[in-house]
């Protein structure tokens, strides 16, 4: 039995994460559940799991949450510190790490430090603290198992061969709703737009994040320290049918992908069961019927967060802290309607290139720029 936490369980991998639980309920046994605010999801959740802990991590909701009478049996704490001593329980075998942005750092570092298995889906740990996590992972004992699609299919494709024998990567990218534009056109973009993507159901963020390739940017950077690649062993390339997740090319020649329909639960499911697979309840390929599937190289005029997410990889030390918060802020304003879509990847650019650079600072010090970041971010005008 596999005793797992979910952090970030109203989100679309925590709900996935869940459908995976409910199918394996002889080998998988939720017994902690995290969200941010959205307690009223949570209530359902823990009424069907029935969890020994429930957290909400805004503390304000306690009240609320309190005044619904929720079922006896789970232990319901509030704010962050309840999710890092949650996490550390010794019942506890894995965490799923589905916090969105940098506020899912501190539960994965303290799952990290008590020396469990991670399935990380919240890449900003690694794009923020690349080295002090990874260090500490190999310090501790713990295991980082991806549960990014591009990453999960990068980890999977890595067992044909030897780490020393990869010659490169390449991350796939769907290209987002806006595939083929100008910058110009990019000016004009509205928010409704750029939150119908053509293939992935996400969250805001995340869904901003692939329309202008950022998050196909954090990816690499994600990719740079949880595979101990260089920069320079990474590549992108568009595939509008997002069925070839990622690549691995060996010294060789041989390349080894992983090709699947696009849904999480296959990833998800896999960080759960890793080096085991079992019956899965993703959707299958069907090879009876014609399919196509297409390559290109990205644009990265068009879509410039790719060279900082290349320039990030290869810098390391505080950069992959001030890109990311540059990042969630400038997303926010841009869908509270201060910033135009195409400046989100300006004021990341500006934000980034006058930062104090540490190339090797400590986990306060990643907190210190972080914040600085964000008020940057929050302040910038065109």
């Amino acid at each position: 039995m596999n005793r797992i936490v979910v952090l970030g369980a109203s989100g679309s991998i925590g709900t996935s994460c869940l459908e995976v639980a409910a199918a394996h309920p002889e080998r998988l046994r939720v017994v902690g559940l995290a969200v941010r605010r959205n307690w009223e999801r949570l209530l359902g959740q823990v009424r069907r799991f029935q969890p020994r802990w429930a957290v909400v991590a805004d503390a304000g909701c306690r009240s609320a949450v309190e005044e619904c009478s929720p079922p006896p049996g789970t232990e319901w704490e509030f704010g962050d510190a309840a999710i890092e001593r949650m996490v550390q329980q010794p019942e506890v075998d894995t965490v799923v790490s589905a916090i969105v942005g940098a506020a899912g750092l501190r539960g994965t570092w303290a799952a990290l430090e008590a020396g469990k298995r991670v399935a990380l889906a919240n890449k900003e740990t690694l794009v923020v603290g690349g080295p002090l996590v990874s260090q500490l992972a190999a310090h501790t004992g713990a295991e980082l198992i991806p549960v990014d699609s591009e990453h999960s299919a990068v980890f999977q494709a890595l067992q044909c061969g030897r780490r020393d024998d990869v010659r490169r990567i390449v991350l796939t990218a769907s290209g987002g709703p806006f595939r083929g534009w100008s910058r110009e056109q990019l000016r004009q973009v509205t928010v409704a737009q750029a939150l119908a993507h053509p293939t992935w159901q996400m969250g805001p963020k995340i869904t901003i994040d692939s329309a202008t390739l950022m998050n196909k940017a954090l990816e690499i950077i994600e990719a740079r320290w949880l595979f101990g690649l260089a920069a320079e062993q990474i590549e992108v390339v568009i595939h509008p049918q997002s069925i070839v997740h990622s690549m691995v090319e060996f010294i060789d020649g041989s390349t080894v992908a992983q090709l699947s329909p696009p849904d999480m639960k296959l990833p998800i499911q896999y960080a759960l069961t890793y080096p085991h697979r079992w019956e899965g309840i993703s959707p299958r390929m069907d090879w009876t019927r014609a399919t196509e599937l297409t390559f290109s190289p990205p644009d990265f005029e068009a879509f410039p967060a790719l060279a900082l997410g290349f320039e990030v990889a290869r810098r390391g030390g505080t950069c992959g802290a001030v890109l990311n918060a540059a990042n969630e802020t400038a997303v926010q304003r841009f869908l509270e309607g201060s910033l135009r879509f195409d400046q989100i990847t300006t004021v990341c650019q500006d934000v980034l290139r006058h930062h104090c650079f540490d190339p090797h600072p400590t986990l306060s010090g990643l907190l210190q720029q972080d914040a600085w970041a964000r008020q940057e971010a929050f302040r910038w005008k065109c």
